[in-house]
C-alpha cells in the first residue's frame, strides 16, 4: 500500500482491518477523471499566483494530462489498496513526474477536494440525464402521433370512468417527466459553486486565486462559507429526491403498461424482446422487465433515505461519514439511467390492439358524464342531473339494457328534457370531442399539444 498522504504523524501503521474499512477506491474510483480536472486547474493556479515554480506546476500538469490520457484510453490501472481515488492519483503522478508532485497538494484538503469531485461528477451526470428524459419523451410522443385517434377507456381507482384518447394518457407521461427533467436542471444550479480553496475548513493564508479555478472549471460561483463547502451534501439529497420523483413517474408508467398488457385489459403488446417466460407455463409471456424497473424503483428511494439517514446527526464541518455519500448516489444514477434507456426501446416496440380497444367501447356507462353535462346545457341543476342519469344507469346498465335503446317516452320518464338525440352523444368518438375545456382530450386540442410537445422537444434535442 502506498504511504498515506497523512501517515507522518502516525508512530505505527494502521491494521489491515482499519485499511480494507476505510478504503474508498472502489467506489470514488469513477471520480477519476474530475479529480484529475481539478487537480489540473489547481496546478495551474498554484503556478500562476507563484505559490509554488511555474516550472513545477507546468511539470505537475503534464504529468497529470498524461494521466487523464491514460485513463481516457482505458490503460489507467486502479490501485485498490490505495485509500481513495486522491491517494491513488497522487501516487501515479510521484512515479510520473517525481517530488514535484508532492505540492500539487499545497492549499487544499481532501475535504474541499471531495466536495469539488462530486459536483463536476454531478454537473455532468444531470446533464446527461435530462438528455435521456428527453429521448424517452421523444420515443413516447412518436408513439402518441402514431395513435393520434385512438380511444380508450379512462380510469380511476382502476375501474372504468371515461372516455380518453390513448394520445392524451401518453402526452400525460411528458408533462410529469418534463417537470423531472426541470427539477434536476434546477438541482444542477446549486452544485454548480465551486467549493476548492476552502481547504479542511477553514480557508487558508496562501494567496490562492479561487475564481480562476471556477472559471476554468466551468462554475458558475464560488462558495460563500469554507464550513459549509466542505460539509454540506444537501446537493446530493436535492439530486436525489428529484431522481426519487424521477424514479415514482417511471414506475407508474411501467405499471400502466403491465396492466395494458395483460388479457384482462389488452390494450397493448409488448415486444417478445422485453419479455420473458414461465419454466412451467409454456404459454405465459410475461412482462419481466417492466417489473423490474418497478422493483428497482425502490433502490432509488431508499438511496434518497441513506443520504438524508447518514446526514441529520453529523455536526458541522467534515465527518468521514460523508465517505459514505457516493455509493447510494452512483447508485440512484446508475439505476435511472438504466430504465430510462430500457423504455425509450420499449416504446419503439410497442403495438397498440386497437380491435381489442375498440370492444370495450360498446360499454355506455362511460358516457354517463356525457349525458349529466346533456342535460345541465338544457338548464338541469348539477345535482338533480346526476340524480337523473344515476337512475338510468340503475335501471338499464346495470341490468345489461344499453341507455341508446330506450324510446322517447321511455326516456321521459326520467326527465321531460331528455330527447332521442341524445343518443348522438353516445359514442367514444363524440365524447372525446365533447370535451372542449384546454387540457382536455378534445382531439383537436391534444393534436395541438403534439405539436407543442414536437416543438419543444426538438429545441431541446
Amino acid at each position: 500500500m502506498s504511504k498515506k498522504l497523512w501517515g507522518t504523524r502516525f508512530p505505527k501503521k494502521t491494521c489491515t482491518l482499519t485499511d480494507k474499512f476505510t478504503s474508498s477506491i472502489a467506489f470514488d474510483k469513477r471520480l477519476a477523471k474530475y479529480d484529475i480536472l481539478g487537480s489540473i486547474a489547481h496546478a495551474r493556479m498554484l503556478g500562476k499566483q507563484r505559490i509554488i515554480p511555474s516550472k513545477e506546476a507546468n511539470a505537475i500538469v503534464q504529468g497529470l494530462n498524461a494521466i487523464l490520457k491514460d485513463l481516457e484510453k482505458g490503460k489507467f490501472k486502479f490501485d485498490l489498496a490505495a485509500e481513495d481515488v486522491h491517494s491513488n492519483i497522487q501516487d501515479l503522478l510521484v512515479k510520473k513526474i517525481g517530488a514535484a508532485a508532492f505540492k500539487l497538494h499545497t492549499a487544499r484538503s481532501r475535504n474541499d477536494q471531495i466536495a469539488l469531485d462530486i459536483r463536476m461528477y454531478l454537473k455532468e451526470e444531470v446533464k446527461e440525464l435530462v438528455e435521456m428524459v428527453a429521448l424517452l419523451q421523444n420515443s413516447i410522443l412518436k408513439l402518441a402521433k402514431a395513435n393520434q385517434k385512438v380511444i380508450i377507456p379512462g380510469y380511476t381507482h382502476l375501474q372504468m370512468a371515461q372516455c380518453v384518447l390513448l394520445a392524451h394518457h401518453l402526452l400525460a407521461y411528458l408533462e410529469g417527466l418534463e417537470r423531472d427533467k426541470a427539477r434536476l436542471l434546477d438541482a444542477k444550479e446549486r452544485a454548480d459553486i465551486m467549493p476548492l480553496g476552502s481547504c479542511a475548513l477553514s480557508g487558508t493564508s496562501l494567496a490562492i486565486d479561487r475564481k480562476a479555478v471556477m472559471k476554468e472549471l466551468g462554475f458558475k460561483k464560488i462558495t460563500e462559507n469554507s464550513i459549509d463547502s466542505v460539509s454540506d451534501r444537501d446537493f446530493i439529497i436535492e439530486a436525489l429526491a428529484d431522481l426519487a420523483i424521477l424514479s415514482v413517474h417511471l414506475s407508474r408508467i411501467a405499471e400502466d403498461l403491465i396492466l395494458w398488457a395483460t388479457k384482462e385489459f389488452n390494450f397493448i403488446d409488448i415486444d417478445f424482446s422485453f419479455c420473458t417466460g414461465s419454466s412451467i407455463m409454456p404459454h405465459k409471456k410475461n412482462p419481466d422487465v417492466l417489473e423490474l424497473i418497478r422493483g428497482s424503483v425502490g433502490k432509488v428511494q431508499g438511496d434518497l433515505s441513506s443520504i438524508l439517514v447518514l446526514m441529520k446527526g453529523l455536526p458541522s464541518s467534515y465527518n468521514r461519514d460523508l465517505q459514505l455519500d457516493k455509493p447510494p448516489l452512483f447508485d440512484a444514477i446508475d439505476t435511472v439511467k438504466d430504465i430510462l434507456e430500457i423504455f425509450v426501446v420499449l416504446f419503439q416496440n410497442i403495438v397498440v390492439e386497437k380491435g381489442a380497444i375498440a370492444c370495450r367501447l360498446t360499454d355506455e356507462s362511460l358516457f354517463s358524464v356525457d349525458v349529466v353535462e346533456y342535460l345541465i346545457k338544457k338548464g338541469v341543476s348539477y345535482r338533480d342531473a346526476h340524480d337523473i342519469v344515476g337512475k338510468m344507469v340503475r335501471d338499464c346498465l346495470d341490468k345489461g339494457k344499453k341507455i341508446s335503446s330506450l324510446n322517447r317516452s321511455e326516456l321521459k320518464k326520467y326527465s321531460p328534457k331528455l330527447e332521442p338525440d341524445i343518443k348522438n352523444i353516445l359514442s367514444a368518438w363524440k365524447s372525446v370531442s365533447l370535451k372542449t375545456s384546454y387540457g382536455g382530450t378534445n382531439p383537436g386540442l391534444v393534436e395541438k399539444q403534439i405539436k407543442n410537445w414536437e416543438k419543444k422537444l426538438n429545441a431541446r434535442i
